[in-house]
């Protein structure tokens, strides 16, 4: 592989990151403002990590800049752990009573429920982990 073409495929790697952390954003402000889902406390958490993203990795795309890594890599792996945790929560392996969710909507609420296991929460953690992935593909290529 030439070393044009190692670029362009490590920037449409990049690309793609920043087309799940735009259409995670997106999908979650239809899902609270459209469709009236009110978020729970571990969704904010999860907000707080992934909305930067989506301005984090268009920054590293125009033009093409390799630190986006070290920018991104905290937000990505701090929002997967929240992530985990609450699908942790919405599947009864951890009790509500270990749950941030003490007022307002709680936090093992499910308003979606796809194929009987794909939840808001289960949508979170396969973008953050998709975005992990895709970013240490990244970071493998050089």
């Amino acid at each position: 592989m030439t070393k044009e073409n190692d670029f362009n495929f490590t920037w449409t790697l990049l690309f793609f990151t920043w087309v799940i952390a735009m259409v995670s954003t997106l999908g979650s402000l239809f899902l609270s403002d459209v469709m009236m889902y009110p978020p729970c406390t571990l969704c904010w958490y999860q907000r707080i990590f992934m909305y930067p993203l989506a301005i984090i990795f268009l920054v590293g795309l125009l033009p093409y800049d390799k630190n986006v890594l070290k920018y991104a890599l905290p937000f990505v792996g701090l929002g997967w752990l929240f992530a985990v945790y609450h699908n942790l929560l919405q599947y009864n392996i951890i009790p509500e009573s270990a749950s941030p969710c003490s007022q307002g909507v709680p936090c093992s609420a499910k308003y979606i429920e796809v194929f009987g296991f794909i939840t808001i929460p289960m949508l979170s953690l396969i973008a953050f982990t998709l975005l992990a992935v895709l970013l240490y593909i990244i970071k493998k290529r050089g």
